[in-house]
């Protein structure tokens, strides 16, 4: 079980969330999107948001500033999450504007929204679960693109719910973060999504 839970961790790491939002919306909009448009945007975010940031926990962890990947301690959770609010104040600044999609632009703000939401609760000392974060701006993403384009896609919703709960178990099982860093996490991940719907939905 403990195997299980751990795979789900890895699978949901809240640093796939970026770009499977960016993947989601080009697999669901019924909007004519050139492949030029698709590349413009998937490529650097992915870049941005996958590539750089691994290559940022090597060399903090060969600094000694960071230990492990899940960002257990405050101090490690504060670098990775500076580091996280840079590059996604360039994606929202400089990368979606070359190739604007507002689904995405606003898909983003929400993404920063709440990072710099988790930023400020680390000087209360409370660290929300960015994995249940993750997961949960993403559902809210998907269930406000299908209400927008007027598609069923109620399997996707369905299965990323049940994701949802697992990755929240995972995260109490492995006691990696408490009921109140879930909840926390799963309630600014919704919120955020839902503040920037008046805005594009």
């Amino acid at each position: 079980m403990a195997l299980l839970f751990r795979s789900i961790s890895y699978l949901f790491h809240p640093l796939f969330v970026p770009i499977a939002g960016t993947a989601a919306y080009f697999i669901v909009t019924p909007k004519y999107t050139p492949l030029s448009l698709q590349s413009g945007n998937i490529l650097p975010i992915f870049i941005l948001t996958v590539i750089i940031p691994i290559i940022c926990f090597f060399i903090l962890k060969n600094l000694r500033l960071v230990q492990s990947a899940f960002l257990v301690n405050i101090n490690e959770r504060r670098y990775a999450l500076l580091i996280n609010i840079v590059i996604l104040l360039m994606i929202v600044l400089k990368v979606i504007p070359n190739n604007y999609v507002l689904e995405v632009y606003y898909y983003f703000i929400g993404l920063l929204t709440a990072i710099l939401s988790c930023f400020f609760l680390l000087f209360i000392r409370f660290k929300a679960s960015l994995h249940v974060l993750g997961i949960a701006s993403f559902l809210m993403y998907l269930i406000a693109l299908s209400i927008h384009f007027e598609l069923n896609i109620i399997v996707a919703i369905s299965a990323f719910t049940l994701l949802c709960g697992l990755v929240a178990t995972s995260r109490l099982f492995l006691n990696k973060n408490s009921k109140k860093e879930v909840i926390a996490g799963f309630m600014i991940g919704i919120i955020s999504q839902l503040i920037t719907l008046k805005f594009w939905l």
